[in-house]
């Protein structure tokens, strides 16, 4: 599925992932690939990407690895769209 993760300064990725695990209003979700269409508020906390994740040099200063090797980026709130194995993050 294609990621593609939006902040108010720039577009700090895209690209296709295995899965993406978002911080939600009711608790951490996770989605993968043919995931049902939603829409969600996110709140504080780290998204995190599985996949062969390559970010961008500008932007390799917002992300980092977990213990199990997946690239997190935390946020402080936001919103995500998943439609037609696209999921795009609007994160603050």
């Amino acid at each position: 599925m294609y990621l593609e993760i939006v902040s108010p300064e720039a577009t700090l990725f895209t690209g296709e992932v295995v899965s993406v695990t978002v911080p939600g209003i009711n608790g951490d979700f996770q989605m993968l690939s043919n995931h049902a269409p939603i829409v969600s508020l996110l709140q504080e906390g780290t998204v995190k990407i599985q996949g062969n994740v390559s970010i961008d040099e500008a932007f390799e200063d917002k992300f980092s690895k977990d213990s199990n090797g997946d690239t997190v980026l935390a946020i402080s709130s936001g919103t995500i769209e998943m439609k037609d194995n696209k999921v795009i993050v609007l994160a603050d």
